[in-house]
């Protein structure tokens, strides 16, 4: 997962590009990148680690020019390294930086095409690396003199034919300006927005507001947008046949909740997902007696109190967060994982003694933060410890841009219920139906009837995910295969 964002001003942009990296953080805390065009040149830095620790004054006033790309990124299996980061840059037939996020399933095939055809070399394992040489063929095989948007559009329309995925792009491309599109299934989110000096593209609206951009709209599944070199905005619908099925699980955990996805507020969504998890306790559950509901900070903040609301239970806040640590399921290795869990969570101890605590997280995906977390509870003299979780199980790897780990670690593969609750040894486990969390999402946005919820059904809304591509995946992402400790 990551987060992208482009802009065109009047003025240089470095320092805003900067700030909207700050606003995206959340969506990537390994790496970071910006790119800004200047003169007929790219000026960039990238590097490991947090936006604050990785760009200092002196590296933004070198950063020139009043267009430019930023990316951060969360750590993925093999990834650990500056080579991975991004933007990508090339020069071939005309200089070209990329920023991505997404997954494009079908990378190895495409490089392996490329490689053969003696066009370019890689110097990452990025699949962002691939899409932006695999631009830079389709271009080149045009053989203009001065690149046009028709070319740029004629071009994109062969990779769209060629990539498959999930993905939301956002390009400096020389004589054309930004250029930014969007997989043809709308999976991964991407926004616009516009100020009295220029325009702004990012992952979520969220950043786009408290930089002052007025939100215009959401770029289309399928959809190109252009910011020429004048601060003039073009938009072509590419893929005409075009479907809209976001991502779930962006309104489950990673977007901040002040942002809306096309057109879906993710602070009503996580609203309405405790509205309906708590009726379903009401109705499956109503034996339960509960004292205290208490969130598991902090994307589940926003459900707990709707089932707090609605099961009449009061509401408290159980847990002190160290907000330098990461979000832990991400994060590579189990024995950084179980390290995290203790340094992110320290709990309340008044809150839980001799209660019967109802906890509420967003997800549980392998399951020992929240084995460790409800016996946290229980040493805390908890007489008992009931989990809720506000989406349904997660029972499948994701493919489409989420690290999502090997499908053998997660809790709810080739496990019932009954056997998560043994597990994770909650008094109680208690999980919100798909169709309720669809419908908390569907509501937002009418229009919408389809989402990208694989982790749940397994179900691949691109259609040409197969067994031998899932098992490969799989390999990858197997913790024994993963650079850490």
């Amino acid at each position: 997962m990551c987060g992208i964002s482009g802009i065109f001003s009047k003025n240089a942009v470095a320092d805003t590009i900067y700030d909207s990296l700050i606003h995206l953080q959340h969506r990537g805390q390994d790496a970071a990148g910006i790119a800004t065009w200047n003169n007929n040149k790219v000026f960039f830095k990238k590097d490991l680690g947090l936006v604050s620790e990785i760009f200092k004054s002196e590296d933004l006033i070198k950063l020139s020019g009043n267009i430019g790309i930023g990316h951060v990124r969360y750590p993925t299996a093999g990834c650990d390294n500056v080579l991975n980061s991004q933007p990508f840059i090339i020069s071939n037939p005309v200089t070209m930086a990329l920023a991505h996020n997404g997954t494009l399933i079908n990378s190895e095939q495409i490089k392996e095409k490329l490689l053969k055809s003696h066009f370019c070399q890689f110097n990452s394992n990025s699949d962002s690396e691939v899409l932006l040489n695999l631009i830079s063929f389709e271009l080149t095989k045009l053989k203009f003199k001065k690149l046009s948007k028709k070319h740029l559009f004629k071009a994109l329309n062969k990779v769209y034919k060629k990539v498959s995925g999930g993905f939301s792009v956002i390009m400096i491309i020389a004589g054309i300006g930004i250029v930014a599109f969007r997989d043809k299934n709308g999976i991964r989110p991407i926004s616009i927005g516009k100020n009295k000096d220029g325009y702004m593209i990012a992952s979520e609206n969220s950043a786009l507001n408290a930089l002052g951009f007025n939100f215009l709209d959401d770029i289309n599944p399928g959809e190109v947008v252009i910011i020429n070199e004048n601060g003039q905005l073009f938009r072509k619908q590419l893929i005409e046949n075009y479907h809209y099925n976001p991502c779930l699980f962006e309104y489950v955990y990673f977007s901040r909740p002040d942002s809306t996805l096309d057109s879906i507020s993710v602070h009503k969504t996580r609203l309405r997902m405790g509205d309906y998890l708590g009726e379903k306790i009401l109705k499956k559950y109503k034996n339960l007696k509960i004292d205290v509901v208490v969130p598991i900070p902090d994307t589940s903040r926003t459900s707990a109190m709707q089932v707090a609301y609605k099961v009449g239970a009061k509401y408290r806040e159980g847990f002190m967060k160290n907000r330098y640590i990461g979000r832990t399921f991400i994060m590579p290795g189990q024995t950084v994982r179980k390290k995290s869990v203790s340094q992110k969570l320290n709990p309340i101890e008044l809150e839980f003694k001799n209660k019967n605590v109802l906890l509420v997280d967003d997800s549980i995906v392998r399951g020992n933060t929240s084995k460790k977390i409800i016996e946290m509870v229980k040493n805390c003299g908890a007489k008992k410890v009931f989990f809720a979780s506000a989406s349904p199980p997660i029972r499948y790897q994701n493919v489409y841009g989420i690290d999502m780990p090997a499908t053998t670690e997660l809790i709810a593969h080739n496990r019932n219920e009954e056997e998560i609750k043994k597990h994770i040894r909650a008094d109680e486990l208690i999980y919100q139906d798909l169709i309720d969390l669809k419908k908390a999402a569907h509501l937002g946005n009418p229009k919408i009837k389809n989402f990208e919820d694989s982790v749940f059904s397994g179900n691949y809304c691109t259609g040409d995910i197969t067994k031998e591509f899932l098992k490969t995946l799989e390999q990858k992402r197997a913790d024994s295969k993963r650079n850490s400790s």
